[in-house]
């Protein structure tokens, strides 16, 4: 369920109010504690951080006119979702998050590649996705995306 929202005020705005709530609280965590140099931005309907054009001027290798992605928050029809694509490109990451989730909540992990989804915006764990924000540098996303994902 991608939004049409043309900015991230305009997204808020269309939220339930409990879904608006948790985003808002799990938007200002990740924006106080993510590293200097990503941009919050509207990125694929959903609230996203980024690595701008300034940056890393190639861009997103699907979309090069895109700006890299690193996170982004969304409400889906029947969840919520946190994408981090460090946590699906950094094995390490991945096991540190594993490890750290049951101490930050009850709830059983509900993780694709990059996607954590929660069916109850009580249950998101806003201060470990704090904690996950602050863990990779823009400079360490780009090296790690293109020893992933750009041929050569």
């Amino acid at each position: 369920m991608q939004s049409k929202a043309t900015n991230i005020n305009d997204y808020l705005a269309e939220l339930p109010a409990d879904r608006k709530d948790v985003i808002t609280a799990l938007r200002n965590a990740i924006k106080d504690n993510l590293p200097a140099g990503f941009e919050e931005a509207m990125s694929y309907g959903m609230i996203g951080y980024v690595v701008p054009h300034s940056l890393y001027p190639a861009g997103y290798h699907c979309t090069p006119a895109l700006p890299l992605p690193f996170l982004n928050i969304a409400s889906q029809k029947n969840h919520i979702a946190i994408y981090h694509m460090c946590v699906y490109a950094k094995p390490e990451l991945y096991n540190w998050f594993v490890v750290e989730y049951p101490k930050y909540t009850k709830t059983k992990l509900d993780m694709g590649k990059s996607c954590v989804r929660f069916k109850k915006a009580v249950d998101v764990p806003i201060d470990l996705f704090a904690e996950l924000a602050k863990k990779v540098s823009v400079q360490e996303w780009i090296e790690i995306y293109e020893n992933a994902y750009v041929k050569k």
